[in-house]
């Protein structure tokens, strides 16, 4: 009789046993997959974690705010690129130096226009004119989906002799590339080319 509780016993013993560590196994598998699913989000959370540098202080920006303001940042580095390719003053330096900024923003096509205006003697004319060139944006449209642009603006031409108003349409392709120091909007402006450059107005100063 005595034998028979001893077996019953260790029968018990022995399904206690098995229960805790099935129960165990059990536990130490929902931890382990909790772990993971926090790990997962935490990860996927820092990749829509971007760091914008503004006067060189880190600033945190979600992917999803950067993703709507696009269209914004895209018109901004249209508008600047135009900007620094055509506001010009007579000196050789100041306008080498703008080019050089302005060739961060485009792919080649930027260089070949530019080789083509030296070419012609545009920026010779502007040292010899003692001219100054102030480009006026009249608007900028963007085809998100194309990632395709036009640009419309306005380039006064102030020489000695007379004023020039010129109507400027160009367009191109938006390329997503990672922002630098050179390039703080991550943006290629490809295939720019020229629409519209003509006179609208021409205006003969007093040279008395």
């Amino acid at each position: 009789m005595s034998l028979i509780m001893i077996i019953k016993n260790i029968e018990a013993k022995i399904r206690l046993a098995t229960f805790i560590a099935a129960g165990s196994l059990l536990t130490s598998l929902i931890i382990v997959g909790m772990n993971c699913l926090y790990a997962f989000r935490l990860v996927s959370n820092a990749q829509k974690s971007i760091y914008i540098l503004d006067n060189n202080i880190p600033i945190l920006a979600r992917q999803t705010d950067v993703q709507m303001n696009r269209p914004a940042e895209y018109r901004a580095h249209v508008d600047l690129f135009h900007s620094l390719f055509f506001s010009l003053t007579p000196d050789d330096n100041y306008m080498e130096y703008q080019m050089k900024k302005a060739m961060y923003l485009v792919d080649e096509s930027g260089m070949e226009q530019y080789n083509n205006l030296k070419e012609n003697g545009f920026f010779n004319s502007i040292l010899s004119s003692s001219s100054v060139l102030t480009l006026q944006t009249d608007s900028i449209t963007v085809d998100m989906p194309k990632h395709y642009f036009r640009y419309y603006g306005k380039l006064k031409i102030d020489r000695r002799s007379s004023t020039v108003v010129r109507s400027l349409i160009t367009e191109g392709y938006l390329k997503d590339i990672p922002r630098s120091d050179n390039n703080p909007h991550g943006v290629l402006i490809c295939g720019w080319k020229t629409l519209e450059n003509k006179d609208l107005q021409d205006v003969e100063k007093n040279t008395f």
